[in-house]
């Protein structure tokens, strides 16, 4: 039997950190961690927030719409300016956008109290958690990752064609055989970096997020778990939507270098 119980997120005589996700249970076969249920947690936040601030548009905006325009419309027109067409800005906004609400959204719910405190005992008396860190877990940074990353090579063979994409890293062109030979391993190394984004997309999000994460642990484990956190706890805000603005812009200079033609 499992009983709700809330407790801090440390073991007896010492400090419980894991890598391996927390499964709270399973459904259909399919494992439900505890990363899983935050990231829909993280969704209907989200999808309240969107519900309540764009329910009722006026020609004479409320603060609160005024608001929500400028950050809008700012992030467009930066977009816009980047890639340097309103096509392009038009139909990769979205996108952009939605992996920093999102990934900023994952981050600081993460950081919300209850969020590795609450969770389930079971027999055996092992604490699980119902709430964790959805970046902690390298499956959700993966997917987003994958995410990203199509979204760029997509991209690109829109914008080009998908040969003359394709020529940007298998190139057998050349005056010489050394030229040819030059530029076929320029083209694998360009390959080579195009499928390393996928590595540093994914653990670059996941790793400052599972330091951060385990830093508060150590600090509320090791010191007064009142006082000292908090300006932590504040940094580690700030730390989520870095990481959050670093994902999308790179997601964005990566798209507007897959839409330029090789040279």
């Amino acid at each position: 039997m499992f009983n709700i119980i809330q407790t801090a997120h440390a073991a007896e005589g010492g400090i419980s950190v894991h890598l391996n996700p927390y499964i709270v249970g399973t459904f259909a076969g399919v494992p439900i961690t505890a990363t899983l249920l935050t990231v829909w947690l993280t969704m209907i936040l989200l999808f309240a927030v969107a519900y309540f601030a764009g329910r009722n548009p006026t020609l004479i905006p409320s603060k609160l719409q005024s608001s929500f325009e400028v950050i809008v419309g700012g992030a467009y027109d930066y977009i816009e300016g980047v890639l340097e067409s309103k096509t392009l800005a038009t139909k990769y906004f979205p996108i952009i956008m939605t992996i920093f609400v999102f990934v900023l959204g994952m981050n600081w719910v993460g950081l919300l109290p209850g969020v590795t405190s609450i969770g389930l005992y079971d027999a055996n008396n092992h604490f699980t958690p119902l709430l964790y860190p959805p970046a902690t877990d390298l499956n959700i940074t993966i997917a987003f990752a994958l995410v990203a990353f199509f979204t760029i090579e997509v991209a690109g063979v829109l914008a080009i064609g998908f040969w003359k994409y394709g020529g940007k890293f298998i190139n057998f062109k050349g005056k010489t055989i050394g030229q040819r030979v030059l530029n076929f391993i320029i083209g694998l190394i360009e390959l080579l970096s195009e499928l390393a984004r996928l590595v540093s997309f994914s653990f670059r999000l996941f790793g400052n997020i599972f330091a951060g994460k385990t830093l508060l642990l150590v600090v509320m484990f090791l010191a007064t778990p009142y006082v000292l956190p908090v300006p932590l706890i504040a940094y580690e805000f700030f730390v989520g939507f870095i990481q959050a603005f670093i994902f999308a812009i790179l997601t964005l200079f990566f798209i507007k270098l897959a839409t330029e033609e090789p040279h």
